[in-house]
């Protein structure tokens, strides 16, 4: 007999993608500094600000239901405003992701990611009605990825990353990490000066329709009381 059904994706693919995507648009732009054909100083400068508001998201414009606008914070995704930026990003997203998509499934997974990051970047857009900085960035998709985590693994451990003590792979509970991400968010935020935008309300909004989500889906029933998320982001008992 002949199976007919084709292959079957293992795998965090979205998860692997995604990041991939992130890493390929970085590089090619202006913020990267490995593309020259941007230019130097002033044209460079430009360049950049140019870049942010043609995929970023400018609150104001988005809110007046401008056609060309409407796509923006599903652009921004995949638009990072530094090298620290989008280390930062997929860092974490290369944590988290891996368990979470394979408890929400390929697709689901996809749709959630989009669906977070987009609903956050509106709310933060709502209210900053009159604000026209440019917003980039994953950061309230992955907040929105690390809320379900935590709904669905309240338990687990996970090693990462810590700049602090010298990028040492450590293992923390989740709970500790996530207060690690958030505290990065905020001096993100406080530190983004004129540049385009750190929206640490969207990575509120992000993270609450993450966990609010995966409490309506799965109910406490579906929740793992004892994982263990690797540097793959593979589950041990």
């Amino acid at each position: 007999m002949i199976d007919r059904r084709g292959p079957v994706l293992r795998g965090p693919v979205v998860t692997y993608g995604v990041i991939g995507a992130c890493c390929l648009v970085f590089l090619i732009s202006p913020v990267s500094g490995l593309n020259r054909g941007h230019g130097t100083g002033d044209a460079l400068l430009a360049a950049q600000t140019a870049y942010f508001r043609r995929w970023g998201v400018i609150p104001a414009e988005l809110l007046t239901g401008a056609p060309e606008a409407l796509p923006s914070p599903l652009t921004a995704l995949f638009v990072h405003g530094s090298w620290l930026h989008l280390l930062g990003n997929m860092l974490f997203l290369y944590v988290f992701g891996a368990m979470a998509e394979e408890r929400l499934g390929h697709l689901g997974f996809g749709l959630f990611y989009a669906g977070c990051g987009y609903l956050a970047l509106v709310g933060y857009a709502a209210a900053h009605a009159q604000s026209d900085q440019t917003l980039v960035g994953g950061s309230g998709a992955i907040s929105g990825v690390l809320g379900a985590f935590l709904y669905l693994f309240p338990k687990a451990r996970v090693t990462s990353l810590y700049p602090f003590l010298f990028f040492l792979p450590l293992r923390f509970p989740a709970w500790i990490v996530l207060i690690f991400w958030f505290v990065l968010q905020w001096l993100a935020a406080r530190g983004a000066g004129s540049g385009p935008g750190v929206a640490y309300l969207a990575h509120l909004v992000g993270f609450a329709l993450g966990f609010v989500y995966a409490w309506v889906r799965f109910g406490r029933g579906a929740r793992v009381k004892a994982r263990t998320a690797g540097p793959e982001g593979e589950g041990q008992p």
